[in-house]
């Protein structure tokens, strides 16, 4: 028999005496001694989850076993010398002195403060749901049938040294609502009916659990990882549990502020820190929080009693709220369970929450070095990664629980992907990783085409792979070379891409994103842009914390809209534009990702951008042999086609978008015909898209005659 067993039998026996001795008293008030017999045995309690048992608790403390409370003292004042009640009492203390840890009544009354009395109403309470002779005898001491019930005046007229404050609310019977009163519109507290709280009555067998009335609201936190902590996390781990030791007796716990937005690393650290602690940690969101006084009050109580029963530490998650800034003495939901919270408390804020009153430790919770990033990724890919490593930690900024879970997934093929070496499983794991994040505010763009179909100006086709290999290489300049600790902002790449509608912006995107292997998103401007005060900026900045982790290129399309320049305040419409304008501008100095701005209008963006962005390209109008190569280029290899004159085609003065429209638009054509696509379906398709430009038509220019003597080449 294991020590859990032991112990689950030596709280039942002791349970058992306890009932004896409070049947006695009973029996004894009442007048009618009965025959000497143990109550109805108590069911054994099911095999409980390890984690409810109170004896393994007890062994993840790591503490000394809670010292024993002074028993319940044998006789009733009414019982005299009664010999029943003495044994009664012998057997129950006899049994409590022989369990290690004491029996689980006696732990709730030592680490809830009951005085003797209390216990003994507890006891009462919890006889008449355990013991089906209690209710009676109850009914008989009270000289009232339908009083099968107990009530403080029942127990202030048959257990010794009786105290009235145990009927105070602040007393623990009430405060921890450990009993619930039935109290009828004018009817006396004391001849009221009292019930054992079912989550006290069941500790009181020996399950330990967390309450069902706060389990809807919360989910444990559980990110242990396999390898030791970094030394980044380690030393804010350390932090805690020094600050923890520092605090004296009769002091507040501090509250533990966990500053930034990367959640899994803050995860990581109040995880470890409650191991330490040996606390079992449960986050709350803010957004859950109760809002009337009533609901509010039993949440506090309720923690708080199973943070003493447990124990508990709780992980409360304010990371998408903001500190009220209202009139004076108004508070948020978060504010008022920070002041009223007692007990192990970690706050998961972006921002140091203010006016809180009781002590505080902020904590910077920021994602591993690139050192222990690039460790991380040495370990799961092995003494032969090469380069792989460098590549993965240079290029996505990912917490130590997101590493270890990639790495689990892709060694043990649940990841999914298309098979390869197992850093491009890696790879495409990471770049997988990131994409619900963004499906809301952005549309994500499948990247197809290469550097051969893009068709520039050499200069600004030397731009484009400039930037593409200034991504590539940002951990060996940074890091291997240094610069990183030399510069604290623009660590990031911001690009504008200028020019006229059509002339290869966006393809130009596609291209970095598929020669670098990552997620392009174009922004959706209608999601992002909100008319309430505060919304943008939160969209934003959402956005822009995922393109920081380096798994992700952000395409601001028709960045005017968003980027434009300040305006000369009028009104309160004109302020809070601005606001927004300089969040960005601000917001772009700290950016560490890859971000393309787009626009036809570079005189409308706002001067200060152009200071804070790494390159500009300009997309020209192209040129009639730019032209002919995106003609020459726009069609597939597969597709049935006559002999083109390209020479032709190149005349037509339009943008590559445009001829993109008339390639597909005549393809569209030559299928309903049934027929190759020829130069007649390509001049029509271009006589409909000059239309719809408004552009002048010279019918002349979109007719088409076969050469003399031979095909077009």
């Amino acid at each position: 028999m294991n020590g859990q067993e032991s112990w689950q039998e030596g709280n039942t026996r002791y349970l058992s005496m306890a009932l004896l001795w409070l049947r006695a008293c009973l029996e004894s008030c009442a007048g009618q001694p009965q025959q000497e017999q143990l109550p109805l045995p108590l069911a054994p309690p099911p095999a409980p989850v390890p984690s409810r048992s109170i004896w393994k608790q007890f062994l993840q403390r790591g503490a000394a076993p809670a010292p024993k409370m002074p028993n319940l003292l044998p006789p009733a004042s009414h019982a005299g010398n009664n010999q029943r009640v003495a044994d009664a009492a012998s057997k129950m203390q006899a049994a409590a002195s022989e369990m290690q840890p004491p029996p689980a009544l006696l732990i709730l009354a030592q680490r809830l403060g009951l005085s003797q009395f209390e216990q003994q109403v507890l006891l009462l309470c919890a006889g008449v749901e355990l013991d089906g002779g209690i209710a009676p005898l109850c009914a008989a001491c009270q000289h009232e049938p339908a009083r099968a019930y107990p009530t403080f005046a029942l127990a202030l007229s048959i257990f010794d040294n009786p105290s009235w404050d145990a009927l105070s609310p602040e007393r623990p019977l009430r405060y921890w609502r450990l009993i619930e009163i039935n109290q009828p519109a004018g009817q006396p507290l004391t001849t009221s009916a009292l019930r054992a709280d079912e989550r006290i009555l069941n500790y009181i067998k020996g399950l330990n659990y967390l309450d069902d009335r706060l389990a809807p609201m919360l989910s444990p936190v559980d990110a242990s990882i396999t390898s030791d902590l970094p030394p980044s996390h380690r030393q804010n781990v350390d932090a805690i549990i020094n600050r923890f030791k520092q605090v004296e007796k009769g002091q507040r716990l501090p509250v533990i502020e966990l500053l930034g937005s990367d959640t899994p690393t803050k995860h990581l650290v109040a995880s470890e820190a409650a191991n330490i602690l040996q606390m079992n940690l449960y986050r709350l969101s803010a957004t859950v929080l109760p809002t009337q006084t009533g609901d509010f009050e039993t949440l506090v109580r309720l923690w708080q009693r199973d943070s003493l029963l447990l124990p508990l530490a709780l992980y409360l998650d304010a990371s998408e709220q903001a500190p009220e800034t209202g009139m004076p003495g108004s508070a948020s939901a978060v504010s008022r369970l920070l002041e009223r919270m007692e007990g192990f408390l970690f706050l998961d804020t972006r921002e140091a929450w203010p006016t809180i009153s009781r002590p505080v430790l902020h904590i910077d919770a920021a994602k591993p070095t690139w050192a222990e990033q690039h460790a991380a990724w040495q370990q799961i890919l092995g003494a032969e990664a090469g380069e792989g490593p460098a590549l993965l930690a240079g290029q996505f900024n990912l917490s130590l629980s997101t590493i270890s879970r990639v790495g689990k997934e892709v060694l043990s093929g649940t990841a999914g992907g298309d098979p390869g070496s197992l850093f491009d499983r890696v790879w495409q794991a990471c770049v997988a990783g990131t994409r619900p994040r963004l499906d809301t505010l952005a549309q994500r763009l499948e990247p197809k085409v290469k550097w051969d179909d893009l068709v520039l100006p050499d200069m600004e086709h030397s731009l484009l792979q400039q930037i593409a290999d200034q991504v590539a290489q940002r951990s060996k300049v940074y890091e291997n070379w240094g610069f990183g600790q030399k510069m604290s902002r623009g660590l990031g790449i911001s690009v504008l891409f200028a020019g006229e509608s059509g002339t290869g912006k966006t393809m130009a995107a596609e291209v970095i994103a598929n020669h670098l292997r990552l997620n392009l998103y174009r922004i959706d401007l209608s999601a992002v842009v909100s008319k309430y005060i505060g919304e943008t900026e939160k969209n934003l900045r959402r956005l822009f914390d995922v393109a920081e982790d380096g798994s992700a290129i952000l395409f601001f399309d028709e960045a005017d809209a968003l980027f434009g320049k300040r305006s000369e305040v009028k009104d309160s419409h004109d302020r809070y534009a601005n606001i927004e304008i300089n969040y960005l501008l601000q917001r772009m100095e700290a950016y560490r990702g890859l971000a393309v701005l787009a626009t036809n209008m570079k005189s409308a963006l706002d001067q200060a951008f152009l200071r804070r962005l790494r390159f500009i390209v300009n997309f020209p109008f192209p040129a009639v042999a730019q032209r002919k190569a995106i003609w020459q280029k726009v069609f597939p290899s597969n597709l049935p086609k006559d002999a083109l004159d390209f020479d032709r085609l190149a005349r037509l003065n339009i943008t590559g978008g445009h001829i993109h429209n008339i390639a597909l638009n005549a393809a569209f054509r030559a299928a309903s015909a049934g027929t190759p696509v020829s130069m007649p379906h390509i001049l029509e398709a271009a006589r409909a898209e000059f239309r719809k430009l408004n552009r002048p038509i010279n019918e002349m220019d979109f007719r088409w005659q076969p050469p003399k003597g031979g095909a077009v080449a």
